[in-house]
């Protein structure tokens, strides 16, 4: 089948892209002027160049598509780029929704994260059935992940009425290959590769292969059901606990010191509120990201498991695997 692609650049949709054209789809991707553009180099696909902001050029490039697969997304935790954020995230969104209503596509896929869905209580595990509030959410981008799954279940037939057939997918903490940017997960794995990371906090994640995420959404494509959302998630690990896993791969040391919160929260205040913002330079530690280590993140993806059968690869494997690639990257 024909499936239409955004985000295909990126470190989910790299590899959604593969796993599509090795299961023999034909692929048109939509990129931006002037991205980053290794992660798709000598794909056999169609490469549109373009951008979320007309839903009437989107309509026109994505016609005889039979599949969306939205998985473009603005990331940053840096309050400097909160328009670029909503304007990426939301406002790109509805008008890549209204296209595919216009087009007649066939299913959208949206990428959303468990982001969307909020933090759980301590000793509990978040699921689809967990709700949260804009307001309740930390960062620009957490709020308008939330704002763009809302507009994406407001697109969606529901009762037989007009509207797109719609499934969501919340992606965890994918890790693996092709994390070109790199993620602030891969930020940490290359951190540790090259000896800069000292200590650590005591926080919490869910990992899950970017493989498998990559697979989940093709299942939820082929297998899920209209107006539901899926955690695309595998196993609940302490920062601890993934650092020892890098330790046993690499054969470097893991830090042995944790820190308390209140020094990386004053180090982020400093470098994004003051040096940043009066001096110009460049933060090197977002105020969002240290909050958001305040609290463990752990999901049940049970019911995309049992729904779509997600797969649940071993994370010391994807670990290993985003290690090799980190290293080969470098060379």
């Amino acid at each position: 089948m024909r499936v239409f692609v955004t985000g295909a650049t990126g470190f989910i949709g790299g590899n959604l892209v593969r796993m599509l054209l090795n299961d023999g789809h034909e692929v048109r991707a939509l990129v931006r002027p002037g991205s980053d553009q290794r992660n798709v180099a000598g794909l056999p696909l169609e490469l549109v160049t373009g951008d979320l902001d007309n839903s009437q050029l989107l309509t026109e490039i994505i016609m005889g598509c039979d599949a969306v697969f939205h998985v473009a997304a603005h990331y940053s935790l840096w309050q400097k780029d909160r328009d670029a954020i909503y304007q990426a995230n939301v406002i790109g969104t509805k008008n890549l929704l209204t296209a595919a209503k216009t087009a007649g596509i066939r299913r959208f896929i949206h990428t959303s994260s468990v982001a969307a869905i909020g933090v759980p209580a301590p000793g509990v595990l978040a699921d689809e059935r967990t709700q949260t509030t804009v307001e309740a959410l930390v960062s620009d981008y957490k709020k308008s992940k939330f704002l763009a799954e809302q507009a994406a279940l407001a697109a969606c037939r529901k009762n037989g009425r007009d509207g797109l057939d719609v499934v969501i997918v919340n992606p965890s903490t994918p890790i693996g290959a092709y994390d070109i940017k790199p993620t602030p997960t891969g930020d940490i794995i290359l951190r540790f590769l090259q000896d800069r990371m000292p200590a650590y906090v005591h926080t919490g994640l869910n990992l899950i292969d970017v493989e498998d995420v990559a697979r989940g959404h093709i299942l939820a494509w082929q297998k899920g059901k209209t107006g539901e959302r899926y955690i695309l998630g595998n196993r609940n690990l302490t920062l601890k606990e993934m650092l020892d896993m890098l330790a046993a791969i690499t054969g470097k040391p893991a830090p042995r010191f944790a820190v308390p919160h209140f020094l990386p929260l004053a180090v982020a205040f400093v470098d994004e509120r003051i040096l940043a913002r009066w001096f110009g330079k460049t933060p090197q530690v977002s105020l969002y990201s240290v909050q958001m280590s305040q609290k463990a993140m752990y999901y049940d993806s049970a019911k995309a498991v049992r729904e779509l059968g997600l797969p649940q690869s071993p994370i010391e494997t994807a670990i290993e695997k985003a290690v090799r690639w980190f290293e080969a990257s470098s060379n």
